[in-house]
């Protein structure tokens, strides 16, 4: 059998037909397979039909290999293994090369497994330091409580605000894969700096080691602090590449012009937060246990070495994953550039009409994703109070439960970190009664896909958030009580005469108004954005915490200043002479305003309209 080379030509109206969507044609030699025939014998072939009257070649299969559109146009998917293409030469299918070809028609994919992994990992690694964070800044760092609550939400605040860097950087340069890649090695890095501040004699002032030794046991070190410090924040830049790039990546592994794959990504996303709470809440009940009951190295130590498993799995599934890539620049230069021209508008000169004529297309498509981003910031900027809220299960939460009474049996008592997983607990309770009973019975009456739309999910959220903070502020008048009426009220470290399981109920309703206003709002904000800033745009999610934090650090430093004025701070050190009921309320009334302001925001929003691609080749608005 021998090669032949055929140089194709074609007629000028298919030329520029192909040159809209971006084809370079020089690259459209095709190679033909013949066993002594000639090239008139291919005549008929249902991939390539020679004309001679007209002189030129019809390549019958490109157009349908071709994206219409520039968001298909933006989508790349790579197919690891060779399949019959009815696309010539250079346009087929191969290992390791990008095709533009539309995205195979194929069940839920299972590579959206391994990025789910390696996200639970990082909730593990992540949690075993945040989660009882306060019980290690007020104990062996001897930090005062408003100062360590403080601290705790500017570093939440700097880890969940990086990521608009990192996600710009991830959709310009690195790619999604790379950028996950590079933040578990950093997570692993700076969890193992973290285990050697806490656990090596030569970081603590008096020379012991605190691997095996309770959180009291050794007084810090300059040099302790330090690197304590520096590597907090190393794991709160590996945050920021793992938050927007690998829920995004998961998501991309689900066809969303597909009908069926379109509805599993919806659960997808429900999934996605199950695993992450279940996470969440192994590394809460396990990490807090040791880190209060054995020792702060082993409690940080044991979330860096689930870390490295977890990376070593997601390598594992590289050659499955459908990867998304983009040809633009950075997300950042793009909206300067857009934003320059929204500005500009209508000021041109009428001189100027050739020039602007060039770049007309360039333009419009630049000022309508500043638009799809402005219109999204009436929603992202009234649910800051719900990320204030957010905020409060690991700080104040935390240290109101060090003081009750935490026994379970004669000997064993509860971590009071560990409270947090009636969080963790309940969101992985209800997300498969949401997805499996609430979503098929509110979609017989809304006609709807998920049943009911995001902003309504989000809506419900800010309700359960404002109740959670009501009955937290009930709660903590009961806690004050007792404490008066035991008598010790001047006695902090004393366990009250009331049971722990008091503040569960607080708890309980954080983890629905997650299920409802978290997953709400990932959700949302990847599939309003413009599609080519999808990164971005779980960043601007993360982005409403960050803020969050850092507001809640203000509130609670300036509250501690001004009531410390007047006599005892909301914020004492000694909790039975605080004041955290009156802080409960006042964040339960500033979520009743955020909420009546979210109505009316959500009520004249309008959904961004997408093209739905069926099998048949029809398109329809959604």
């Amino acid at each position: 059998m021998s090669r032949a080379s055929i140089v194709v030509s074609m007629h000028p109206s298919q030329v520029a037909e192909f040159r809209k969507v971006g084809v370079d044609l020089s690259f459209f030699f095709l190679t033909a397979k013949v066993k002594g025939k000639t090239s008139d014998s291919l005549r008929g072939d249902p991939i390539l039909a020679t004309t001679p009257a007209s002189q030129y070649m019809m390549i019958q299969s490109l157009p349908h290999c071709l994206r219409s559109t520039q968001e298909e146009e933006e989508e790349k998917v790579w197919t690891p293994t060779p399949k019959a293409s009815s696309c010539p030469g250079p346009m087929a299918p191969s290992p390791a090369s990008w095709t533009s070809a539309a995205a195979p028609r194929l069940a839920p994919p299972p590579a959206a497994g391994p990025p789910q992994c390696v996200e639970i990992a990082e909730r593990f690694a992540y949690h075993g330091v945040s989660a009882n964070l306060i019980s290690y800044l007020t104990g062996p760092l001897g930090e005062s409580t408003a100062g360590a609550a403080a601290a705790i939400n500017a570093w939440s605040g700097v880890a969940t605000m990086l990521p608009l860097l990192v996600a710009c950087v991830a959709d310009a340069w690195l790619g999604r894969y790379r950028t996950i890649v590079l933040a578990s090695l950093l997570f692993v890095v700076s969890m193992g700096m973290l285990t050697l501040s806490s656990a090596l004699p030569a970081f603590h002032s008096d020379g012991c080691s605190s691997f095996t030794s309770k959180s009291l046991a050794c007084s810090p070190s300059p040099v302790q602090v330090t690197i304590f410090y520096i590597s907090l924040y190393l794991v709160a830049l590996a945050e920021a590449g793992h938050k927007p790039c690998a829920q995004a990546f998961g998501a991309d592994q689900f066809d969303q012009h597909h009908p069926k794959e379109s509805v599993s990504r919806s659960s997808f996303f429900n999934w996605w937060y199950f695993g992450m709470c279940s996470g969440t809440a192994a590394t809460t009940m396990v990490s807090s246990y040791i880190q209060d009951n054995i020792g702060w190295g082993l409690g940080f130590g044991i979330p860096c070495l689930v870390m490295v498993f977890a990376l070593a799995m997601f390598l594992l599934g590289t050659r499955r994953y459908r990867y998304y890539t983009s040809t633009r620049s950075s997300p950042f230069a793009r909206l300067a550039r857009a934003l320059i021209a929204l500005i500009r508008g209508s000021k041109s000169s009428q001189s100027d009409n050739a020039l602007a004529s060039e770049d007309d297309e360039f333009n419009t498509e630049h000022r309508e994703e500043v638009r799809g981003l402005l219109r999204l910031f009436p929603i992202w900027a009234t649910c800051i109070i719900y990320a204030v809220i957010f905020s409060q299960s690991s700080t104040f939460f935390t240290k109101q439960a060090a003081t009750l009474d935490r026994r379970i049996g004669q000997s064993f008592k509860v971590p009071p970190a560990a409270l947090q997983t009636f969080i963790s607990v309940t969101i992985i309770t209800f997300i498969p009664v949401y997805d499996r009973l609430f979503v098929p019975v509110a979609r017989r009456f809304t006609r709807l896909s998920s049943g009911i739309t995001m902003l309504q999910r989000i809506g419900t959220g800010l309700v359960l958030a404002m109740v959670a903070m009501a009955v937290a502020a009930l709660v903590e008048m009961k806690r004050l009580g007792v404490a008066r009426d035991a008598g010790l009220v001047d006695e902090p470290k004393a366990a009250l005469p009331m049971s722990l399981w008091w503040m569960v109920p607080q708890y309980v309703l954080f983890g629905l108004s997650d299920v409802f206003a978290m997953i709400g709002l990932q959700e949302f904000f990847y599939d309003q954005v413009p599609d080519a800033l999808r990164s971005l745009g779980l960043a601007f999610f993360l982005s409403i915490f960050g803020v969050g934090h850092f507001l809640s650090s203000f509130l609670i430093s300036a509250i501690d200043g001004a009531t410390k004025k007047s006599g005892a701070s909301w914020f004492s050190n000694n909790l039975n002479r605080a004041h955290l009921d009156y802080f409960y309320w006042l964040l339960a009334g500033l979520c009743a305003v955020e909420l009546l302001a979210f109505l009316i925001v959500s009520r004249v929003y309008v959904y961004k309209k997408r093209v739905a691609h069926h099998d048949d080749g029809a398109a329809a608005v959604m």
